[in-house]
């Protein structure tokens, strides 16, 4: 994916005629530019804000045609070509930076690699952490930019001692600070989200974008994993891991079916048990256990999904770690709610330990717990083990 202006290293810039306003001071900025709505209205208010801007796309994909096409992904020709197109009517310079051997090491590698131990991973919060805010910015760093700007729905405060902060985004409905949570102290020193602090609806930043003259006004928001053509999340990992009958077991270890592939499940599951014969209470089956190991997936209520605590490894503090046991609310999947938690770093900084003050269901290893106080984000982990309320085994009830 090369052209003209795909060059890896921009020149040097004239400085525009309009500063920032107020106090607010001008900023050379690297606006990742994904190809849809919200990172080209946020390069675009970088842009108005009076800082220098200049537009990236990040080619992610050694061959682009086999990842999604149309506008359901973010790693598509497709997607590059509207990120130019935008940066154009801005009136920016643009770049499209590969950064498709790191993106699979990082991020499509650890995804396999994750489920193939049974655990759930998220890749969007592993490429925000490897790729957009660690080579991008490393990358943007060394070229002098002062930020990298995202199209990202939260908000930075900064205090009045210079520290920066991540908080929610001021729309709850749109905030995506939980994929973001694993940002450290240097890396927020230099994110920018314009579209962070705005209460407005989807539908408004379509509308603006639509006034700014920006082609991508009405182009579907991207769905899915990025990297999976078609959707079909248990048949790339078929494809990669090769496929294994294992068991499906109950809770006592009866077998109740066979799967081709422990890897196609996931904590809390419901459907595509194919198991044929109905629980002995009527009520539906939930995957409760992941054995890679020997392959097997264990089954039963609902109930037996209520966690109580867990154990989280590889913190990321937002900050400075906390010094001691706290209480927090905790957010543990993209889209989830939150939930009230008392939670404490290991001496050794190496683990989180989380106590729920009542039970959550379906948590799964693999998974990041993100840390708030109110709408502050502390940190995140990835959470490594979990306690259960109901052990294996008991009766159902």
């Amino acid at each position: 994916m090369t052209d003209a202006s795909s060059s890896s290293t921009p020149p040097a810039r004239a400085a525009r005629p309009q500063p920032p306003a107020g106090d607010a001071p001008r900023l050379r900025v690297l606006a990742a530019m994904s190809g849809g709505v919200d990172s080209a209205v946020a390069a675009a208010r970088a842009a108005e804000a009076g800082h220098d801007v200049t537009g990236v796309h990040l080619a992610l994909s050694a061959n682009p045609k086999s990842f999604r096409t149309g506008a359901r992904g973010c790693c598509t020709i497709e997607d590059s070509r509207d990120a130019r197109r935008a940066a154009d009517v801005i009136g920016i310079p643009f770049y499209v930076w590969d950064l498709a051997e790191r993106f699979r090491e990082d991020v499509v590698e650890d995804f396999v690699a994750e489920y193939e131990a049974g655990r759930t991973p998220n890749p969007c919060l592993r490429c925000n952490e490897k790729i957009k805010f660690a080579a991008l910015l490393d990358k943007a760093l060394a070229l002098g930019f002062d930020a990298v700007c995202t199209g990202h729905y939260a908000t930075v405060v900064t205090r009045d001692d210079g520290t920066r902060e991540l908080h929610r985004a001021s729309d709850a409905a749109k905030d995506q600070s939980y994929v973001l949570g694993v940002l450290d102290a240097r890396q927020l020193a230099h994110a920018m989200f314009p579209l962070g602090d705005t209460l407005t609806s989807k539908d408004e930043i379509r509308e603006e974008a639509e006034r700014r003259g920006l082609a991508v006004a009405n182009k579907p928001d991207s769905h899915d994993i990025c990297f999976i053509a078609d959707g079909d999340t248990q048949g790339f990992l078929a494809g990669r891991l090769g496929t294994a009958e294992g068991d499906i077991v109950d809770e006592e270890g009866r077998r109740l079916g066979t799967h081709e592939g422990a890897y196609g499940f996931t904590i809390g599951q419901r459907k595509g048990l194919r198991i044929g014969h109905p629980a002995p209470d009527g009520k539906p089956r939930y995957v409760l256990d992941i054995s890679p190991v020997d392959n097997t997936v264990t089954v039963g209520p609902a109930a037996s999904l209520d966690v109580t605590g867990l154990t989280a490894v590889k913190p990321r503090w937002c900050g400075l770690a906390p010094d001691g046991p706290g209480t927090y609310t905790a957010q543990l999947r993209a889209h989830g709610g939150e939930t009230e938690v008392t939670a404490e770093p290991a001496q050794d900084g190496q683990e989180l330990r989380v106590r729920f003050t009542e039970p959550v269901r379906g948590v799964a290893p693999g998974q990041a717990i993100v840390l708030y106080d109110g709408t502050r984000v502390i940190g995140s982990a990835t959470i490594a083990t979990t306690e259960r309320a109901r052990p294996a085994g008991a009766v159902n009830g």
